[in-house]
């Protein structure tokens, strides 16, 4: 199992890969539908700054904006950075997968009250063993001066290697999350991290027993019971991954196997988020009507529906890859895709209550390619996000836009 498990990450890996060196100018162009202002708020570059981030913002009430990068900064393997509202960014720590500490963060923060910052990162932490010589990984705490704590550093097995997905926190600090492989059976686990740094495993994915699956790329969402809620990008009853729910004994129960109904979302690997109808809202990469990824509704009876299928091209994105959901107070869910729009490049679209797309912003290159993380909203309704690739340095921007 762990074998083919490899084999399908490193597949995965070399997949997305390809997919951003394969990403070109379109040539053809649409005019714009929408009144929307995007601004490009800051333009990351290789070097201590940090650049390349795969991972959405958190904010705080000043209307900082905090983050991390892929890569770079001081030691090359990524950073917490702040930007303050004027667009100055302070490097708040650089990962240096040295001495314990973690390297390659994927996804974002999560901050407490006292500004505190929270998240996870792919790699670094142990080496050897399990971890082999990328390390499996770790979850920190970085504080408002920019001192890092690793609060758990992953060992393989039984508590799993490689958290890729965003950190849930609980009124009482505890962190809950999910990694990639690892565990008892090699397919990733569900875990908590508390704020002493004790780390449980609540569960541990099975693929054997025919309906669990594997690959949990995104985050986990939580209800007032304390039930988790997250996605599996493959494996299942039909091969296409799950939604599932982790109550809080630790039982596991497949809400979803996509393939049940046609049309049906493949590799689902964005961060789940829930209304306080109990239904859940994801993404998935591939699949739907077009093959090319869609916006799913999960209910709370696991019945799914289909809002939106992506049909690529220059009038709409596709293959939203680790790109998950925001949910405003009318309904509407904000998103991007990684690929497609006027350009190529991926773009930013709103969903209506009644499955309604409008495109808000089409990536042209010059002003960010590539988004992969979540949106947030602002106070006075502005969107804000980052672009993996693309702006005047090539490293990925901080953008905004304005309704």
């Amino acid at each position: 199992m762990n074998d083919r498990l490899q084999d399908w990450f490193s597949g995965m890996r070399v997949w997305a890969t390809a997919t951003l060196v394969l990403c070109v100018l379109g040539i053809s162009a649409i005019p714009s539908a929408q009144a929307q202002t995007y601004q490009v708020l800051f333009q990351f570059r290789a070097g201590v700054d940090g650049s390349g981030p795969y991972a959405g913002l958190v904010s705080d009430l000043a209307g900082n904006l905090y983050g991390t990068t892929n890569v770079d900064g001081a030691f090359a393997s990524g950073v917490v950075f702040k930007l303050s509202p004027a667009g100055k960014e302070t490097v708040l720590h650089s990962f240096s997968g040295t001495s314990g500490d973690g390297e390659y963060p994927f996804d974002g923060l999560v901050r407490d009250a006292a500004g505190n910052l929270y998240g996870t990162t792919a790699n670094g932490g142990v080496y050897g063993g399990a971890c082999g010589g990328f390390g499996c990984g770790i979850v920190f705490k970085v504080d408002k001066t920019g001192k890092e704590t690793v609060l758990y550093a992953f060992n393989g097995n039984p508590d799993g290697t490689g958290p890729y997905g965003r950190l849930f926190r609980d009124a009482a600090g505890n962190l809950y999350g999910t990694t990639l492989n690892g565990g008892t059976f090699g397919a990733g686990t569900v875990f908590r991290v508390d704020k002493t740094g004790k780390e449980t495993v609540l569960y541990s994915f099975n693929p054997n027993n025919g309906l669990d699956g594997f690959l949990p790329y995104g985050g986990l969402a939580r209800d007032s019971a304390g039930n988790l809620y997250g996605t599996q990008g493959a494996g299942g009853k039909f091969g296409s991954g799950t939604v599932f729910k982790v109550d809080t004994t630790g039982a596991e129960t497949v809400l979803y196997s996509f393939g049940t109904q046609s049309g049906d979302g493949i590799f689902s690997t964005g961060d789940l988020i829930r209304d306080t109808a109990g239904n859940l809202y994801g993404t998935t990469q591939q699949g739907g009507a077009s093959g090319l990824g869609t916006v799913f509704k999960v209910d709370k009876n696991g019945n799914a529906t289909v809002l939106h299928s992506f049909a690529g091209g220059t009038a709409d994105g596709e293959l939203p890859f680790l790109s998950g959901l925001l949910r405003d107070a009318k309904g509407n869910l904000y998103g991007v895709t990684s690929e497609g729009g006027a350009h190529s490049f991926g773009m930013v679209y709103k969903l209506d209550s009644t499955g309604k797309e409008t495109v808000l912003h089409s990536f042209t290159g010059k002003d960010g390619k590539i988004p992969y993380g979540d949106l947030i909203l602002g106070k006075t309704g502005n969107l804000y996000g980052t672009t993996y690739g693309g702006g005047a340095y090539g490293g990925g921007v901080v953008f905004r836009i304005t309704p």
